[in-house]
């Protein structure tokens, strides 16, 4: 642990200063003595008595406003830089120009503050005050970094500000092109970061585009390497002092070029991934101009902006997907109390009435009718409980607990015992059933749960909506890549305006009249389809009939 360093919080508002306290306090890597002032006059009076390690300032305090401040600091004989940060209610470039001309190290807006970003920043200006780091000395300098970093942190998009940020660069630094690129996101989560070779994403650029040989990305990538941890490894090489790095390309086609590199290290991000997010890079011809220790430190402090933006972007990013999910579970909610309390009425009312009827005249009916009354108590009893059963499935796949458990499958005995299973629903309604098949089915590797729920829904819907006396066709093919089954059948068909929501929870197509149904089935068989890696396809024509065709792959010899 760090030493302790002394913060001034100098703010009005005491809620906001409790939040600052909050936040700080929480830090994991530094801990803080914390004073407090509501007001310039007693800023000041603390500033003098502590010397103080940072300060947090209000930009609007009730007996002067926070320039104002900086000018009684420099007053009181202190030298610019000040290791302070400027807290203003809103963003305004004019603002953030004058603070730093006036010593403000930082500038931060209130409205976008996260514990995180609050903390890096309080940690970078003692640091930089302590180590008297090389910042730009001239204002000029000055102003040109707090200008680019509040347009840097104006918006929320990530990819204006990865563009934003690479102009920047360029104009600042003067220099022929400025990149960014992302370290590609690891693809498969079992296999450790820091045991794959990093991949790199160019996703932004400003300057004159290269005419001659690409950029040395595998020298960009080795200077990378270090960054590429996470866990403790991360946060050791985070307390140290991390500075761009100079490389000298050079290729016999073209002219050597000169690289200024900076990692672009994220907070926040999770204790098991990398705070290495990518990389800044400045370029330009060697022999046009060298770097410099001051374009060395300007662009150690633009990254440093750059970074708090990106983490800023990545976090709206990911509560815009929280509310969105929030707003589809809110959906599904209301769609679901509806469809169970009308699919429960409808079949409610007709159990009430058959037991009813047989409650009250049940001496007087003749056999048949008796018979008839308890085969549909027993015929909603079963939908009712077919409803639940699809219910709960619909449930474990969107709660993502559906294991997928594939192992070696006799594919030509599944359907066949499955469809064997559908031939008395499809007897009752005078429906012949038929199964076909043709080339290899073997080698094929799948769930046999899944795949018997697929084809039991399918059946079910071509069973369901056909006419009496129909033909319904099962297809079984086998490929040596792959196998493919389709359920046709000429039944009434799904009306075009409805085919494009077929797989929307709930949905049932406009002309089913009064035929039962919930709206699971197809949603059902395409995630089944889905955990397989298959494809699923519909082709329908109204009044002519359906066809469900699904394709799975094998597994690679």
């Amino acid at each position: 642990m760090s030493n302790i360093w002394t913060l001034l919080i100098a703010d009005d508002c005491a809620e906001d200063r409790e939040i600052y306290r909050e936040y700080l306090l929480s830090d994991p890597q530094q801990s803080y003595q914390i004073v407090e002032a509501a007001s310039a006059e007693v800023g000041l009076s603390l500033w003098q008595k502590k010397r103080c390690d940072a300060i947090l300032l209000d930009f609007c305090l009730p007996d002067m406003s926070g320039l104002e401040f900086l000018d009684e600091l420099k007053h009181q004989g202190l030298e610019a830089p000040f290791p302070v940060i400027m807290l203003t209610g809103q963003g305004n470039e004019s603002i953030a120009v004058q603070a730093m001309k006036r010593g403000a190290q930082d500038y931060l807006v209130k409205q976008h503050l996260q514990p995180d970003i609050l903390q890096l920043s309080v940690r970078n200006v003692i640091q930089q005050s302590h180590l008297q780091h090389p910042l730009p000395k001239t204002l000029d300098g000055q102003s040109a970094i707090a200008t680019s970093a509040l347009r840097i942190r104006q918006t929320l998009d990530l990819k204006q500000i990865l563009q934003t940020a690479v102009t920047e660069v360029q104009q600042i630094l003067d220099c022929d092109r400025a990149i960014v690129y992302q370290l590609a996101p690891a693809t498969n989560s079992a296999i450790p970061r820091q045991s794959v070779e990093p991949v790199l994403l160019h996703l932004a650029e400003a300057g004159l585009k290269s005419s001659s040989a690409p950029d040395p990305i595998s020298q960009f990538i080795e200077f990378l390497k270090p960054y590429h941890l996470s866990g403790p490894e991360a946060d050791a090489l985070l307390q140290e002092q991390t500075q761009p790095a100079i490389l000298i390309a050079r290729n016999r086609k073209k002219t050597p070029e000169a690289y200024l590199l900076a990692p672009i290290l994220v907070q926040g991000r999770g204790d098991t991934v990398s705070p290495l997010w990518g990389m800044l890079v400045a370029c330009q011809g060697i022999e046009q101009r060298r770097w410099q220790s001051e374009d060395v430190a300007l662009l150690d402090k633009l990254v440093e902006h750059l970074a708090i933006a990106i983490q800023q972007a990545e976090q709206f990013n990911q509560t815009l997907q929280i509310v969105a999910h929030e707003k589809q579970l809110n959906a599904f909610k209301s769609q679901f109390v509806a469809m169970v309390s009308r699919e429960y009425r409808t079949r409610l009312a007709a159990i009430l009435a058959a037991a009813s009827t047989l409650k009250q005249h049940g001496k007087q009916l003749d056999e048949t009718r008796h018979q008839r009354c308890l085969q549909l108590i027993e015929d909603k009893t079963r939908q009712m409980t077919q409803l639940v059963e699809d219910l709960l499935v619909l449930e474990k796949f969107e709660a993502g607990k559906e294991a997928f458990k594939p192992s070696p499958l006799e594919v030509l005995q599944l359907f066949a015992d499955t469809i064997e299973e559908q031939r008395q629903a499809a007897s009752d309604r005078h429906q012949e059933l038929t199964f076909k098949i043709a080339g290899n089915t073997r080698g094929f590797w799948g769930d046999h749960k899944l795949l018997q729920l697929m084809l039991v829904n399918l059946l079910s819907n071509a069973i369901k909506y056909s006419p009496e006396g129909s033909h319904i066709d099962v297809y079984l093919q086998g490929e040596d890549s792959h196998i493919r089954f389709e359920v046709k059948d000429k039944g009434m068909g799904i009306p075009p305006e409805d085919q494009e929501h077929l797989f929307q929870l709930f949905h049932r197509g406009s002309n089913i009249g009064t035929i039962p149904g919930s709206g699971l089935g197809l949603v059902i068989v395409k995630a089944c389809v889905e955990l397989h890696d298959g494809e699923i396809t519909v082709d329908s024509q109204l009044g002519k009939g359906t066809r469900v065709s699904v394709r799975l792959p094998k597994p690679s010899p």
